[in-house]
């Protein structure tokens, strides 16, 4: 889970828009970037080389 404070001033640091918390698979994703970016232990790891890359489908469905 993620802090909605936190979640509220975080941002993508490629394209700097708005993250979506997706609690199922532990991600933050930007839909400008596509990224998704992991969440290990309750800390979002917002680092460019650890994120992955949305397929077409998930960037539709944000």
């Amino acid at each position: 889970m993620i802090d909605p404070n936190l979640l509220d001033i975080l941002v993508c640091p490629v394209s700097k828009a708005p993250l979506i918390y997706d609690e199922q698979r532990e991600e933050l994703k930007c839909k400008a970037s596509g990224l998704a970016y992991p969440v290990r232990d309750g800390i979002p790891v917002m680092l460019e080389e650890e994120a992955r890359a949305l397929g077409e489908d998930e960037l539709r469905s944000l």
